[in-house]
């Protein structure tokens, strides 16, 4: 699995048993404190290998830092919240590599292990499965909100923990259920992602906004007019893909293009098991997670946003 077809992370067969899953991702600080930057950029660049049905098992560092300019005591920092959340998820730092640059931008290259049976891609949905995202959407409005410098400090003290939380509690409950799909909310936003499970396929979704998980927050932000570039990209691009209904409230459909930093996972579930997995990921931490919609026959309009 690799640029052929697209999905999260790119999987390579080893033995009948075992597979690897590479995975790289990083980027621009998104909040200002160094430790709690690179716990997000960790916890994010984790994340697709979770979402790929696996475990990582070694990290490297990716850093990029204007080391001429700022003090090193920063990217210090910056590694040790990322070793912070690698060490939470069982993952053994092996190296990395650092260069010059005017701009700090940090991630990981990370590897997993999965059973070439158990690769969940973005795309085997089936008739009927129930979707469940694990985290609350409007991160990005909150940090554009942080930027302006209109974030209260509870705003920002709760987006901080939602990109910071690892996704190993939701895929370790996913492998106990019968999952067929897979794929976590980050820069496309949840509309941009549902699109990639479906663009191609006899599938769509219908999807129920009023249970969608949302940061309240980030609802007022959102009028405010706080939205960031990268939703009206998302907007734009993804807008032949939904229908939303004239009942649902503009505000709240604009959060569902939001571009994520570390969003949560988007699992396609059997009917039959919804509800026990939804029950094992409240009892295991995941205490935001609920069931947004399900999978529906569609050869026109692949998602559509009812009340």
């Amino acid at each position: 699995m690799g640029l052929k077809r697209a999905d999260d992370a790119g999987v390579y067969k080893i033995t009948d048993e075992i597979a690897i899953i590479q995975t790289v991702d990083f980027f621009t600080p998104v909040v200002d404190d160094p430790f709690t930057f690179g716990q997000i950029a960790a916890a994010n660049a984790l994340s697709d290998v979770y979402a790929m049905g696996g475990v990582p098992k070694t990290a490297m560092n990716l850093v990029c830092f204007p080391s001429k300019t700022m003090d090193m005591s920063i990217l210090r920092s910056i590694i040790e919240g990322g070793l912070d959340k690698i060490k939470e998820a069982g993952v053994v730092l092996v190296g990395g590599h650092s260069v010059e640059d005017k701009e700090i931008k940090y991630g990981l290259s990370v590897t997993g292990f999965v059973h070439p049976e158990r690769i969940l891609t973005k795309n085997n949905i089936k008739t009927g499965d129930n979707l469940i995202l694990t985290k609350p959407l409007g991160s990005g409005i909150v940090n554009t909100a942080v930027k302006g410098g209109l974030a209260s400090p509870e705003s920002i003290k709760k987006v901080i923990k939602i990109m910071a939380a690892l996704n190993k509690n939701a895929a370790d409950a996913m492998d106990r259920f019968s999952v067929h799909a897979c794929t976590d909310i980050t820069g496309f936003g949840l509309v941009g992602h549902m699109s990639e499970m479906v663009t191609d396929s006899e599938f769509g979704f219908e999807i129920f906004a009023g249970s969608v998980p949302v940061i309240q927050d980030a609802v007022y932000y959102a009028q405010m007019g706080l939205l960031p570039a990268g939703a009206h990209k998302n907007m734009k691009f993804y807008k032949n893909m939904v229908e939303i209904m004239p009942e649902v409230d503009p505000i709240v459909c604009d959060i569902f293009f939001d571009p994520q930093t570390s969003g949560g996972l988007l699992i396609a579930v059997d009917k039959k098991e919804t509800d026990a997995l939804l029950t094992d990921l409240m009892e295991n931490g995941v205490d935001s997670a609920a069931v947004i919609g399900n999978v529906v026959k569609s050869a026109g309009v692949k998602i559509i946003i009812n009340k």
